[in-house]
């Protein structure tokens, strides 16, 4: 096969999704490994010279074609999986894994790359170049460079089966997920918002059977969590979504091996590498220094956020008890009586300020503040997508008369069979100013997993989306926006690469903050039958149960944190998880799960989403995030509000266009002028008290 008939080795231009098939997968990988070692022999040998551009014509053209397609491939199996497909996955990922563990180990690679920042050119070379190397050179390391003989095969052989376990992890949580259904009469939906009941009748009817289909899909379970009366049919579905995955649950699902398995080998991988945990190797890289550090920073935002949290939970159990006549609160009422609280506490209900939150209409609102913060303009393009409701567009940037590409993203919004739960971005291909002359422009992928839109009476009716899928959708979009408007050129510093996995998430929790501001939430709603805007009243009643409950999510994400650091903080962690999980709820959460609840068995950003002993960076990253957001609320008063463009120029200028060519920190500063704060972040949270509480 060559690169006419088979997709995956035409890496000239966008990937050809609606073509590759599982049998063009591993033709292309030999081809692509074949080139991809060929280029290695070539760049460590004599006739490459120990210089930055010599080097990545070389190896940089070679490796990145194979990381493109195997990309491809990955994404392809996270969104349209098919048996045949995950099976070619699989048969692959040992040989992609192989090579790339190699090649980070390489010594004589690692020798060149010294060789070429200790050589008479690095005084010469940009900012980004000298950072890209010095990235390089402590990546070698992580990787094993400096291990020999049988040491060095064993990482090799941790780093091939913890990429074959994180997978299995991920397909259980898919599979266990998908499979299961539950077919009830209709009448036991009562509660459920009509458009919801609506849509659980026609999935029913799909699969050609009576009633009502509901799932675990979060578009299915949440609802179902929040508004179904019938209390026997919440506790039925939540057994079943608390132990997807375990024991529980079909054999073949269940994660308790994988889970076991991996953090042994993370922690066997640290102690080859010359750590005494894994929590200590994965920080080397990241802003925080120490596990201890982080766990001190969780324990402080902990105690600020716990008598909160107290308030939260006995707001709800007098509620519960008073209201709903339910004596005691179970994890399966949880959700139903936050959402009968809410909507009685702040006269609205998240159904009702649903049916202003049309799909176009967020779109084009989402869009113009993009357009006018940033300067650029969002177009719809067309290319080959992998489902027909995948949308596509480019994002131009205008100079006088003269038009530029400045990169293209794929959003695919709706939850499916074969698609991964859950929402996330990542990279199609990155900005690069490539070897062979020209500039190649970024292009993202934007997933969700919202509710399809309903056919009523023959006509598509537009999906309606909750005001916090609202915000996944700004969350996701700012991820995306650090990939696509970097300005920098070489490869490894672009856009989202080299960027500290604990600073990652502020671009993306920076653009939440635009769905609580009155000027900007009425442009993104019209009322699906009237067309009219979200009544300002209406929004002052969500901005004023903001905060509610913030006090137990806080606590929740904290909780969550400090597993994830103390898991792979302790070496003999792998024996006693549950108890670890045990021992931190002791210490700070206000809420416990059932003793059948198993939540770490789907925990797929630390077991396969790349946030091992890395979750705390979600709040690490909200410091960062609330404080850059900080420089716009000053705004908020003159005629633009927080639309301010030359404040959004700054920011742009400063966090998104310079990726991962410096340290966050340094761009934060840049932007701000000074360090980060976290008075913002309280305040955002509702916890300003309670902080000033706890530092006296």
């Amino acid at each position: 096969m060559d690169a006419r008939t088979n997709p995956l080795l035409d890496t000239g231009d966008l990937p050809h999704f609606a073509a590759i098939r599982p049998e063009h997968i591993t033709p292309a990988v030999d081809a692509l490994l074949s080139d991809a070692n060929a280029a290695l022999a070539r760049a460590t040998g004599n006739a490459v010279p120990a210089d930055y551009d010599a080097m990545s014509s070389v190896l940089d053209v070679a490796t990145e074609r194979l990381t493109r397609a195997w990309a491809a491939v990955g994404h392809l199996h996270a969104v349209a999986d098919t048996p045949e497909l995950r099976s070619r996955h699989a048969e692959n990922l040992s040989r992609v894994v192989e090579f790339h563990t190699r090649l980070g180990a390489d010594t004589l690679l690692f020798d060149k790359y010294r060789a070429i920042l200790a050589g008479p050119a690095a005084a010469g070379l940009s900012a980004p170049r000298r950072k890209a190397l010095s990235n390089a050179l402590r990546d070698f390391v992580l990787s094993g460079a400096n291990l020999q003989g049988a040491a060095k095969e064993r990482y090799a052989e941790l780093q091939d089966r913890q990429a074959e376990l994180s997978q299995q992890f991920s397909n259980h949580v898919l599979d266990a997920t998908d499979s299961h259904a539950c077919y009830v009469d209709e009448a036991r939906l009562a509660g459920l918002p009509d458009d919801l009941t609506q849509a659980a009748r026609q999935a029913a009817q799909a699969d050609g059977r009576e009633g009502c289909k509901v799932t675990l899909h979060l578009p299915s379970y949440l609802p179902v969590m929040q508004y179904v009366e019938d209390r026997s049919l919440r506790e039925q579905l939540y057994r079943a979504y608390a132990t997807r995955a375990s024991e529980a649950g079909p054999p073949d699902f269940d994660n308790g091996a994988v889970m076991r398995e991996l953090l042994e080998l993370r922690q066997e991988e640290a102690r080859l590498l010359g750590h005494a945990n894994f929590a200590e190797l994965s920080l080397v890289p990241k802003m925080a220094q120490s596990p201890a550090e982080v766990m001190q920073f969780l324990s402080d935002l902990g105690r600020r956020a716990r008598p909160s949290a107290e308030r939260d939970l006995a707001d709800l159990e007098r509620y519960a008890r008073e209201q709903l006549g339910l004596d005691r609160l179970q994890a399966w009422d949880i959700a139903f009586v936050s959402e009968r609280l809410k909507a009685e506490r702040y006269a609205f209900s998240e159904q009702e300020v649903k049916q202003y939150f049309t799909v176009d209409k967020i779109l084009d609102g989402l869009f113009r503040i993009v357009e006018t913060l940033f300067e650029v303009r969002i177009v719809p393009d067309r290319t080959e997508v992998w489902h027909p409701s995948v949308r596509f567009f480019r994002i131009e940037r205008s100079v006088g008369a003269s038009t530029t590409l400045v990169g293209q993203f794929y959003l695919d919004l709706y939850a499916r069979p074969g698609k991964r739960s859950g929402a996330w971005m990542d990279d199609v291909r990155d900005r690069w100013a490539r070897p062979e002359g020209h500039l190649q422009t970024p292009v993202a992928n934007l997933i969700c997993n919202f509710t399809p839109p309903l056919v009523v009476d023959g006509v598509e009716r537009q999906s309606l989306l909750t005001h916090d899928e609202v915000i996944t959708l700004f969350h996701e979009f700012g991820h995306g926006l650090q990939l696509l408007l970097t300005r920098i050129d070489d490869l490894s510093v672009s856009g989202i690469s080299g960027v500290e996995w604990d600073a990652v998430e502020l671009p993306s929790q920076f653009m939440e903050n635009f769905c609580w501001e009155w000027e900007v939430v009425r442009r993104l709603t019209a009322h699906v039958d009237t067309g009219e805007p979200l009544p300002r009243a209406l929004f002052d009643r969500m901005l004023a149960a903001r905060n509610f409950q913030s006090g137990l999510q806080t606590l929740r994400q904290v909780e969550l944190s400090l597993i994830d650091m103390r898991l792979h903080a302790e070496p003999e962690a792998s024996g006693r998880i549950g108890e670890v999980a045990a021992e931190v709820r002791q210490e700070v959460a206000v809420i416990r799960p059932p003793a059948f609840a198993r939540p770490l068995h789907t925990f797929g950003h630390i077991f396969s989403g790349g946030y091992a002993a890395g979750y705390y960076s979600y709040q690490w990253a909200e410091v960062l995030s609330a404080d850059a957001w900080s420089a716009f609320e000053e705004h908020a008063a003159e005629p633009q509000g927080v639309l301010d463009v030359a404040t959004g120029r700054r920011y742009r200028e400063q966090v998104l266009e310079t990726g991962g060519s410096r340290t966050a920190l340094e761009s934060f500063t840049a932007f701000r002028g000074r360090a980060p704060r976290i008075d913002a972040l309280l305040r955002h949270l509702g916890l300003a008290d309670a902080g000033a509480a706890a530092a006296a």
